[in-house]
């Protein structure tokens, strides 16, 4: 939420539910189901063009290169059969990358999807697609015919074959010679989003010592990979790059007109009202000056000091700190310039490390968010203790209770876990059969 900051958010909720606290800058953000899921009125209307999270990083076993990764679709079922999930055929899927911090994209991926014949009675959720790649003003195909797997549906419909040898068959070379993989994943963001809306339910304490229920465990999303290598986009100055997704639907004049975008996690779903979320989603990175009022003076802030006082004051007004977070990037560590701009920077002259600590930057660690964003990094806590004050002194150890993701990521490109399988439909609880039953029984009656 990609855009995200979900605590903060339920504190907004369960103010206007309890003391109907009027927000000045208008509307309070409605609930999402996560990160940048469901996050504006006519996005969650079109779940296959709903931006979800985007990541990019130095990829840890080839650290000459750059991996951006953007997931699409959010909560998918991986039972949800017969009519399973897919990209869009109508839909351009983009990924922009700003080299010289002028918040004006200098290479552009574009996806496109065609889907297959259907077998049987289930839909074919193998796609083809195509990748264009655009730089100063030229376009080339650079990628064509290229497949994704199929959804990870069972066993049966996979032919017996393991996912994961679809995954590699489906991980393909680019002409310029950029990795790419997309399909079906496991949603790598992780949150205890049940809680967070039970109008600010902590299991354990704070949240910071665990405790929490990851409310994305078993969920997949679509997502876009791509592994650049870093001579392709350093500047050869700042080394720092802005990259932001969006997807974009066809018009009836034959054009097209972006419906979502992403940049850094938190933006849409806190900081901007919910009169202005379909505005946000429509506008450019190169326009969101027009913005800049609710990252400087964040109602949230407004709203924790009236909800916990206590672990006040949150500075409410002035916050040049969350402006560069989001905005600028920030001085010393990733800052592009004063074009102000949504974009999730990355200065790719920082190492890896070898040892990622999931608070990223705030704990010393460098290589993690907000310079970028690995699938490790636990943005939810993170962005809880930023906007209450951590880069101004006002040091508060919030969480929500979940550290990590409930599966284990790739050691390899394209790094997310494979998605579960619909047959093994990890959130079902099998019943026994009458039979099976009978025989517990009389076993424990003998």
């Amino acid at each position: 939420m990609k855009k995200r900051f979900l605590l903060a958010l339920g504190f907004a909720g369960a103010l206007v539910v309890a003391v109907g606290v009027a927000v000045v800058a208008g509307p309070t953000p409605g609930a999402g189901q996560a990160s940048s899921h469901r996050e504006a009125p006519l996005i969650s209307e079109d779940p296959t063009a709903d931006n979800t999270d985007l990541y990019a990083f130095r990829s840890p076993d080839k650290p000459d290169s750059v991996t951006i990764i953007s997931n699409w679709i959010p909560g998918e079922d991986p039972a949800a059969g017969p009519n399973y999930w897919t990209f869009s055929k109508n839909a351009r899927y983009d990924i922009y990358i700003d080299k010289n911090g002028d918040a004006v994209p200098d290479t552009t991926y574009t996806y496109r999807f065609t889907n297959g014949p259907n077998v049987a009675f289930l839909q074919n959720t193998q796609q083809s697609y195509s990748v264009t790649k655009t730089e100063a003003g030229a376009s080339r195909v650079v990628g064509q015919g290229l497949l994704t797997p199929p959804d990870n549906i069972g066993p049966k419909s996979l032919g017996g074959v393991p996912y994961a040898k679809y995954r590699t068959d489906q991980t393909h070379v680019l002409s310029d010679g950029e990795l790419t993989f997309a399909g079906q994943r496991d949603d790598p963001f992780f949150g205890d989003v049940g809680a967070i809306f039970d109008l600010v339910s902590i299991r354990a304490g704070t949240g910071s010592t665990g405790g929490g229920k990851d409310f994305l465990a078993g969920y997949g999303v679509h997502s876009i990979a791509l592994q650049i290598p870093i001579s392709q986009l350093d500047n050869g100055t700042n080394h720092t790059i802005g990259v932001y997704a969006n997807t974009e639907r066809p018009t009836p004049d034959g054009g097209f007109t972006q419906v979502s975008r992403l940049g850094n996690p938190l933006i849409n779903e806190v900081l901007i009202p919910t009169d202005l979320k379909d505005r946000w989603n429509a506008t450019r990175p190169i326009e969101d000056s027009q913005f800049a009022q609710y990252a400087s003076t964040p109602i949230l802030a407004a709203l924790l000091n009236k909800l916990y006082p206590q672990f006040g004051p949150f500075q409410e007004t002035n916050r040049d700190d969350l402006v560069a977070v989001t905005l600028t990037g920030v001085p010393g560590l990733n800052y592009t310039g004063p074009t102000q701009a949504d974009l999730l920077r990355l200065n790719m002259s920082i190492p890896v490390t070898a040892s990622p600590n999931r608070l990223g930057v705030i704990a010393g660690d460098l290589a993690g968010y907000p310079n970028g964003r690995r699938l490790g990094d636990d943005v939810i806590d993170i962005d809880e203790r930023v906007i209450a004050g951590e880069l101004i002194g006002h040091k508060l150890p919030l969480g929500d209770g979940v550290n990590e993701d409930d599966k284990t990521f790739l050691s390899v490109f394209p790094y997310t876990a494979d998605p579960d399988s619909g047959f093994a439909n990890t959130k079902g609880a099998q019943k026994p059969t009458v039979a099976a039953a009978m025989a517990v029984l009389w076993r424990a009656n003998r």
